[in-house]
């Protein structure tokens, strides 16, 4: 079957940078974007608008400008700890390459802090996880953000609980100390406040009357921005997304 694609041919030294190069500059227009969801959040402007706007210039295109939680799995994490590897080892600073990282880390920091901020402190508190995968349409759990926020969820004192649609055998041994259920009501039950932390479909489908019914507080931060802030606050929500300019008001 013909590729229907070019061919490079090269060396394999620069193949390989070719690799780790592309998954790296992908992982840097994440970051970047996260980084500017903190700005756009206090200058009252939209991500999402941002991201949509930006996009319509040829030379920046609109994939992988979505802010959120950041990146994981098996090929971002590791490629961009390699380019920065050879870097240091060829005696250069790859600055660019750690800040990636360093805000790619920090978005799972922020998102214990604001939920909470959004709950009255999180000492006792039930929190719930929709959501565990790294990303929607895998059980794959490496590098998921999932893991950095129940770590520091639970150091922080708060219970958590969890449901994904296909992670969750992946998750329990990773993360023994969380509480899984197979319904997403279910799981949101009775908590102080939940976490969208991946962007499955079945999500963005839920029945929010119910949802908000049976939540102890009617909190919900959107890790993923997959629902409408100015819906939700009018449903009664006390709602939070990345990056968008009517947070907080």
């Amino acid at each position: 079957m013909p590729l229907r694609a070019p061919i490079v041919i090269t060396d394999l030294r620069t193949a390989e940078m070719i690799k780790y190069a592309s998954n790296a500059f992908l992982a840097t227009k994440i970051s970047f974007m996260n980084e500017l969801a903190d700005l756009c959040e206090l200058a009252g402007a939209d991500i999402k608008e941002v991201a949509a706007g930006m996009g319509y210039d040829a030379r920046i295109g609109h994939h992988f400008l979505d802010a959120g939680l950041g990146w994981g799995g098996s090929c971002f994490p590791k490629d961009v700890k390699a380019l920065a590897f050879m870097a240091n080892e060829k005696g250069l600073e790859p600055r660019i390459l750690n800040s990636v990282m360093g805000v790619n880390y920090d978005r799972r920091l922020e998102v214990v802090k604001h939920i909470g901020e959004m709950v009255g402190g999180l000492k006792g508190k039930t929190i719930g996880l929709f959501g565990l995968a790294f990303k929607p349409n895998t059980d794959d759990m490496r590098e998921a953000p999932s893991i950095d926020i129940v770590k520091h969820l639970t150091e922080a004192g708060a219970k958590i609980r969890a449901y994904d649609p296909v992670a969750m055998n992946v998750a329990r041994p990773l993360l023994p100390s969380i509480e899984m259920f197979n319904d997403p009501y279910e799981m949101a039950k009775g908590c102080d406040g939940v976490i969208v932390v991946t962007e499955w479909n079945e999500f963005k489908q839920l029945d929010l009357e119910q949802l908000k019914s049976l939540l102890k507080k009617p909190v919900i931060l959107d890790g993923r921005n997959i629902y409408d802030p100015e819906r939700m606050k009018a449903m009664g929500f006390i709602y939070r997304g990345i990056g968008r300019g009517t947070n907080g008001k």
